[in-house]
This record gives C-alpha cells, sequence and structure tokens, in this order.
C-alpha cells in the first residue's frame, strides 16, 4: 500500500487542518484529493491572521505548500464543495474510500441583540470581513466590501480575534495620522514597537492626537479572557496561575496599542438613530462562583460602529445536519456525521478554536486515526477493498476534468501564480 494510491481520500479544504491530514495520507502512499475553496489554499492563516504577523505567515505559506505539492496530493484549487459539488456527491459517487472535511470556519457567529441583521453594513460590522479587507485592501483590483478603521469603534468579543480587531483599528489610526504629519510608517513595524514608542520617537502622545482609540467590551472578566486554554483537569492553582498570565497579556496589549478594555458588560441591544448604529447598550454582568449573571442594570454607550467578533461558524452545506449553528456531529472528537458513514472533519470546523496549533493538532489527531484503523486492512470493524486500477482511473479522470477546467496543471507553478502579493 506504499506509494501505490490503493486507497483514496478526499480533504475539502487546503489550509492548515487539511494540509496535515493530506500530508499523512499521502505520506501513506494513499491517493489524496484536496479540494479548496480558493485559488490560494491558505485560508485564515492569509484571511483571519491580521497581516502584520508577516513571519508567521510565511511560515505557515511554506508548510501547506510542502504538504500539497508532494507525491500523491492531488490538488484541485477554486473548487467549493456544495457549490461546484455535492458533499454527497464525492462521498459516495467519485470512489473515495472516504472524506476528510476540514473547511474551517468562516461565518461570523450571529449577535445575539435585537434584529441585528438588519443593520449589517449600516453600522454594524462583523469580524471576518473586516480583517479580510484589512488584509486585502492594499493588492490591485481588491472589489471585496469596504471599510474603516475609525475612532471609538465599539468591538464586541473577549478572545485573541477580537483583540486583533481592536489593534487593527489603532494602529490604521496611528499610521494615518503619522501619514498626515509626513511620516510614513510600516505596519509590521509599528506593530512590533508599539504605538506608544513610535509616536514619542515623532515627538507625538496619543491624546494629542485626539484619539480616544477602540474599545473591547467583554461580558467575563479579563482574567477569564481565553487569551490562553486552560488545560483539563487543571486545579485551583493552575487556575489562579493561567488567570493571572491572562490578565498580564491583555495589560501589555493595552499599554502596547492603546485600546480600551470594559469587562463585565453583555450585549442587550443596538442604539440606533437616522437609519444607523450609533452605539451599544451593554447589560451590566458578575461573576458567582464561576458563572456569568446578567444584572437589570444597563449602560449606554455610544460609537461611531460596532464590531462584532464573537467567534465563528461553519458555513452550512447541505445534507449535512446543523445543531444550532454548529454541523450536527455525532462524534465530535472524530466530527463524525449522521448519513455520512465515509466522513470525518477535522480542525477549526469541529474545535470553534481557529488558532494555527489546535487547528494542526486536531487534523494530526483525525488524520492517524483514519490512516491507522478507518483505512487499516488489519480492522476488525471494517476492512476496506483497495482499488481497482479501473476504478482509481476512474476517480483520477474526474479530479483531472476538474482541475483542467480551472486551467489548474502542477501545484509549483500554479501557486508561483497565485501566490499573496506580498510573497511575489
Amino acid at each position: 500500500m506504499s506509494g501505490n494510491e490503493s486507497f483514496a481520500v478526499a480533504v475539502i479544504g487546503g489550509a492548515t487542518a487539511g494540509a496535515e491530514a493530506a500530508d499523512i495520507f499521502a505520506k501513506q502512499g494513499f491517493l489524496t484529493v484536496v479540494f479548496e475553496q480558493n485559488k490560494r489554499p491558505y485560508g485564515k492563516v492569509e484571511d483571519g491572521l491580521p497581516r502584520w504577523h508577516v513571519g508567521l505567515r510565511a511560515k505557515e505559506y511554506g508548510t501547506i505548500d510542502a504538504k500539497l505539492g508532494q507525491e500523491h496530493v492531488h490538488f484541485v484549487p477554486a473548487t467549493k464543495v456544495g457549490r461546484d459539488f455535492g458533499l454527497r456527491e464525492i462521498a459516495e459517487l467519485w470512489g473515495f474510500h472516504c472524506v476528510v472535511l476540514a473547511n474551517g470556519a468562516w461565518r461570523d457567529r450571529a449577535l445575539a441583540v435585537p434584529d441585528a441583521e438588519k443593520w449589517v453594513g449600516k453600522g454594524l460590522v462583523y469580524q471576518n470581513p473586516f480583517i479580510y479587507w484589512f488584509n486585502h485592501r492594499h493588492e490591485a483590483g481588491f472589489q471585496g466590501a469596504v471599510f474603516q478603521a475609525l475612532d471609538e469603534t465599539i468591538v464586541v468579543g473577549g478572545g485573541l480575534a477580537s483583540i486583533d480587531v481592536v489593534k487593527a483599528i489603532n494602529l490604521e489610526l496611528a499610521r494615518g495620522a503619522l501619514e498626515q504629519r509626513g511620516v510614513h510608517a510600516e505596519l509590521e513595524e509599528l506593530e512590533l514597537r508599539g504605538i506608544p514608542r513610535e509616536l514619542e520617537k515623532h515627538g507625538l502622545t496619543w491624546h494629542e492626537l485626539g484619539f480616544k482609540g477602540a474599545t473591547l467590551f467583554y461580558r467575563r472578566r479579563p482574567e477569564d479572557m481565553p487569551l490562553v486554554t486552560l488545560p483539563d483537569g487543571a486545579d485551583e492553582k493552575v487556575r489562579a496561575k493561567i488567570e493571572k498570565t491572562r490578565a498580564n497579556m491583555l495589560e501589555k496589549a493595552t499599554s502596547k496599542f492603546l485600546f480600551n478594555v470594559r469587562a463585565l458588560r453583555a450585549p442587550h441591544s443596538l442604539l440606533v438613530e437616522n437609519d444607523r448604529v450609533v452605539g451599544m447598550r451593554f447589560a451590566v454582568t458578575r461573576m458567582d462562583g464561576g458563572r456569568l449573571v446578567q444584572t437589570d442594570e444597563l449602560e449606554e454607550v455610544r460609537g461611531s460602529q460596532v464590531i462584532s467578533s464573537i467567534g465563528s461558524i461553519p458555513e452550512p452545506i447541505e445534507g449535512v445536519p446543523m445543531k444550532g449553528e454548529l454541523y450536527g456531529y455525532s462524534d465530535w472528537d472524530l466530527g463524525r456525521l449522521p448519513d455520512f458513514p465515509s466522513l470525518f472533519a477535522a480542525g477549526n470546523v469541529v474545535t470553534g478554536k481557529g488558532n494555527i496549533v489546535d487547528s494542526r493538532k486536531h487534523a494530526k489527531y483525525v488524520g492517524q486515526h483514519v490512516r491507522d484503523h478507518y483505512l487499516s486492512v488489519a480492522d476488525g470493524v471494517r476492512a476496506l477493498e483497495p482499488l481497482s486500477a479501473a476504478a482509481r482511473d476512474a476517480l483520477l479522470s474526474r479530479v483531472k476534468a476538474r482541475q483542467e477546467k480551472v486551467a489548474y496543471r502542477d501545484y509549483p507553478s500554479w501557486i508561483k501564480a497565485a501566490r499573496p502579493p506580498e510573497f511575489v
């Protein structure tokens, strides 16, 4: 089985989780087909990780390229499952032994206040399109939605992604103010040094510029903010240490990027005037023995816009059952779905955690399970028959037809042409 592509696996999504799973299968000699919805396979590394992370992005691009460019991986770009092909079609008709769903979480969780969706684009903004604009707006021919980094932006959230949003706003405010004074500051350098140091270098202060900055509103305490993961089964000593680390991280971020934090505030309703969002009402909360309690006290906060950064969820796929905002998994460890016996899911589409380490870790766990148990000939539960030569040829013919339709020849030449502008 090592090298003859006797077993075939479809991987839906080519970013961190998909590339990790594909690497495991390809190294085993499985015929591995990676369907990627975009031209580039970098997913949230490119579109969700703010662009000041130059070194990390370059490293991850290289890691993904190495995994997807190897023998036995058949890359199919610009192909979205649910749009170009149905998931059930791929899972049941193409000839794959199994499918690994690694399509991530691209949809923002809805802000839970009355009529929120009515005000999107009218002062209410969601994190994912905002960061996409922030990362790509400088590209020639950019045609996406356009946003603004406005002073006194209200950001609702509490995780690392929401801190990226308030940082992005204040960095843009500082950079714009310096540009008006004839000083060009590179975003990456400004993020590295921090706003106070850069302003001091030019004899300026945040107060003198007249900025109040963005404010992050969080429903729990600063020490509850999930900036560092609390290990399962942590005792009180470990918990206290983690909470102190979280609070210190937040304090360092606020001093370096000058954003504000209002803790113990849960979104209640939007403030609307003249057909536009002009702020938000927050319910004051408190913690009682580790439990969040919402009081009857309301606080009205006015701002230039509201950005919701409360997490990302998977996009619905026809035929996949939903349980609330998430896929209705019957097995959350392996991302199993009822009515799809040959399907597994890996990465952020299961964990809900957008960071690279967690996505890769979960994909490795799922990929190894599929390799060692589901596709193992010695698996006492289900021994799958290897592909016949005719079945393999038929599958590869389908793959090649789609590749030709999107003008794909080979991974090195494709990715060279499609590489993000900063790496061309």
